[in-house]
């Protein structure tokens, strides 16, 4: 492991992720961590896991970025020790602001609930999702919406300064970065020990567009998507062939006719 991305959400992770994987590591972001590993995670979040689990479950793995590996970075960091931590910072009420508009841009999209909801994958992953966004954002609708509820405006401020605070006082200060992704390759390259790459500096999730984006290169959000899209496919047709039959039998036709009578008795009948 080289390095732990400690930054709160919406503080850039996504962009320190493609900055990771265009230096040539293998980095672990939320949708690899989310499918590939949350059983092991699960043991993390209830403080079963040891070291060797930890450095088990990231073997071959040079980088983590994004939920749930900044709230567990001090674990991720005792089973690494050698692992460079940054802590991505941003302006609060910039920060604040794309947080709520990512709420809102995720919460209305139709492609996001398909692989949230509709996927078979996640939905074994259920308690995964719930305890890391309860964590940071507060409650959800529950399946089948799952709508996030983000905590109040204050609560959410003073969890995004109680988090930074944390990172500044517990990480090994001969170890940490601080730093602002504006601030291009030089900074991030130089406290990495690497040459700075000869392509500009990735800037993702502009205006929450996250999603859309992750459908077209992530290959763990386009089989989660290709998942859903066969299960809302199947279901549709059970429901219309279930239709289909009931339509035909005689039950739909006793149903029917039960109906008419009685929407004529009431018709005749002087309660109006």
């Amino acid at each position: 492991m080289k390095v732990i991305l400690a930054g709160y959400p919406k503080t850039g992770t996504k962009t320190m992720a493609a900055a990771f994987t265009m230096l040539g590591f293998n980095n672990y972001d939320y949708m690899e961590n989310y499918f590939y590993l949350h059983k092991e995670w699960m043991k993390i979040f209830d403080g079963s896991a040891t070291n060797e689990d930890i450095r088990r479950m990231f073997d071959g793995v040079d980088s983590l970025t994004d939920a749930p590996t900044c709230i567990y970075w001090e674990e991720l960091q005792e089973a690494f020790p050698e692992a460079k931590i940054i802590l991505t910072t941003r302006d609060e009420d910039s920060w604040y602001k794309s947080l709520i508009n990512q709420f809102e841009t995720g919460n209305a999209s139709f492609l996001a609930w398909i692989i949230c909801v509709i996927s078979p994958q996640s939905i074994l992953r259920l308690s995964y999702s719930c305890h890391v966004l309860g964590r940071f954002f507060g409650d959800h609708a529950g399946w089948p919406s799952f709508k996030l509820r983000p905590f109040h405006e204050k609560v959410q401020r003073a969890l995004f300064r109680q988090h930074n605070y944390n990172v500044l006082k517990k990480a090994p200060m001969d170890k940490l970065l601080v730093y602002n992704v504006s601030e291009g390759w030089e900074p991030l390259c130089e406290f990495l020990g690497v040459e700075i790459p000869d392509k500009p500096f990735p800037h993702k999730n502009k205006d929450a567009g996250v999603m859309k984006e992750m459908a077209q290169n992530n290959k763990v959000v386009q089989r989660l998507l290709l998942e859903g899209v066969i299960s809302l496919s199947v279901v549709t047709v059970l429901v219309g062939y279930a239709g289909y039959k009931f339509c035909k039998s005689d039950a739909c036709s006793k149903l029917v006719s039960w109906v008419s009578e009685n929407v004529n008795s009431l018709r005749n009948a002087d309660i109006f």
